[in-house]
């Protein structure tokens, strides 16, 4: 019989003996065996790759006090015995499947499953130090951009702060800095939220939703389930997207805090409760005293940056709705706005040669984050495609096929989007790189993909004219021929310089 986790709620709690196996040994799954086993669980680790980077991890965890480390396809299909019985907990990384057998058998065991962000939250309160205050962010798209931005609108306002997260450090680690922090921005995946039960937000925020993730959580309803969960026992401010009726809903079903309020942005002028945009002036109704019959000033548009696209212009209202809710300043919310850290791969002009701009985007990995760059160009030379991850391009194709001139195929899972292109835009030329003549054969990412998006800027060069934009925002995932998104931009930014900037013919030209 598994043991009782209840009273595992701090630092401090009895977790000595606790029998864990953590599944999965990237930096989530690394952070968590390595608490568990400075906290005095029995910790045993299984992970179904075997590389040079896990195997580092493993050797570390093993010196600390890990009972062993697995590594390899055939540690992974059932859930392991811990020091000789069944585990009380099992601590699962964000890439594993609910219906993996090894979570599969937990469920089936009534083994307690938690995400290292359920972990994180009853670790973080110990004796002689505050919990720091939690902002949590999740949505389709913008999770990134807007935890950024809240990052910098805190550290602004003079908070001790840290993005933290899905967007890079785990959480873990976080909490478990010697000097702590007054305030954390907290980017969450659904794959976190599904196996988080005890977290409660100062404030919470769902951007968007659109379909995306089908393939891992077995069916849209689901991931949306998934992603509301981050309002459960919000204290402050449960935000949602004025502009989205499901974040609206989200709020309206969620179980908070007594005085929790229900807080909106819009890219329009805003009602009672929101914070929008008037005049160029983003704005708040939601935190004065006088929101019936007055806004406060917040920043200007021009604080964004040119060009702000309107994606860009929630995600600041959200940073914004967030950080009013610990009692950042309205000076603040400007500075940290003017100085957050904007990224690459995200609308990133990369050239802009004889009329013609470049523009890398590989950050679009799904439709709806595609949607908002194409929506931002009025004539478009497409570069689209890689691994689909179940979801449907027809809206998508429905509301930009009159901005298209062209699109580049690069994916090697684009029979959705193909068939999307045939319904919807079938006067626009699709241009499928890989039929040009075979890819190489190599399990040699990087070098695939140079060659891949070699090809792609080549064949988008002889179709684009002065005035059109080539955008690669490829509507899908990066990995089946890209080690990751940021490798795609990099090799699309390589290949322009390369053939557009310095004017070369590409390998093999004639």
């Amino acid at each position: 019989m598994p043991r009782d986790l209840s009273s595992l709620t701090r630092w401090e709690s009895d977790w000595a003996g606790l029998r864990v196996v953590v599944a999965g040994l990237g930096l989530s799954g690394f952070a968590a065996a390595d608490t568990l086993i400075e906290l005095g669980a029995r910790v045993l680790v299984v992970d179904g790759t075997d590389n040079e980077d896990h195997r580092g991890r493993a050797d570390t965890l093993k010196i600390v006090g890990a009972l062993d480390v697995r590594l390899g396809t055939e540690h992974t299909a059932t859930l392991p015995d811990v020091d000789g019985g069944r585990p009380d907990l099992l601590v699962v990384s964000p890439g594993w499947r609910p219906s993996h057998p090894v979570l599969t058998q937990a469920r089936a065991e009534s083994v307690p499953i938690w995400s290292e962000i359920e972990l994180a939250w009853r670790v973080q309160t110990r004796e002689g130090r505050p919990a720091p205050q939690w902002l949590c962010i999740t949505g389709t798209n913008g999770k990134t951009t807007t935890v950024t931005m809240t990052e910098e609108i805190l550290r602004q306002a003079g908070l001790r702060a840290v993005a933290c997260g899905n967007v890079g450090t785990p959480v873990l680690d976080v909490v478990r800095e010697p000097d702590g922090y007054d305030v954390l921005a907290v980017e969450l995946s659904s794959f976190q939220l599904e196996h988080t039960y005890s977290l409660s937000p100062v404030a919470s925020v769902v951007l968007n939703l659109a379909e995306d993730h089908v393939d891992w959580h077995g069916s849209f309803e689901a991931y949306a389930a998934a992603k509301a969960k981050i309002h459960e026992r919000a204290q402050v401010a449960a935000i949602y997207n004025a502009e989205d009726l499901a974040t609206v809903k989200m709020v309206e079903d969620a179980d908070v805090v007594d005085g929790c309020r229900a807080i909106g942005f819009t890219t329009q002028v805003p009602a009672v409760s929101q914070l929008g945009v008037v005049d160029g002036l983003l704005v708040d109704r939601a935190y004065i005293e006088q929101r019936q019959s007055s806004a406060a000033e917040l920043a200007t548009l021009e604080d964004l940056g040119d060009p702000a696209p309107r994606h860009t212009v929630a995600n600041a209202l959200a940073a914004a709705a967030l950080t009013r809710a610990v009692g950042v300043p309205a000076t603040a919310v400007q500075e940290g706005l003017r100085h957050y850290d904007r990224g690459e791969h995200r609308i990133q002009v990369v050239a802009d040669v004889d009329g013609v701009r470049w523009i890398d985007d590989s950050k679009a990995t799904n439709p709806h984050a595609a949607h908002a760059s194409l929506s931002a160009f009025p004539s478009i030379v497409w570069i689209a495609g890689g691994l689909a991850k179940g979801v449907e391009y027809e809206d998508l194709i429905r509301s930009h096929a009159h901005q298209l001139r062209a699109v580049v195929l690069i994916g090697t899972d684009d029979a959705a989007l193909v068939a999307a292109l045939a319904e919807h835009a079938p006067d626009v030329p699709v241009l499928d790189i890989a039929e040009q003549s075979p890819l190489p054969a190599t399990a040699d990412k990087s070098a695939l993909g140079n060659e891949v998006m070699r090809r792609a800027v080549a064949t988008a060069l002889e179709r684009a004219r002065s005035g059109d934009t080539v955008l690669m925002a490829p509507a899908s995932a990066s990995m089946d021929q890209f080690v990751s998104y940021a490798h795609r931009g990099k090799a699309f930014a390589t290949a322009v310089a390369d053939q557009v900037v310095n004017g070369q013919e590409p390998d093999g030209a004639e």
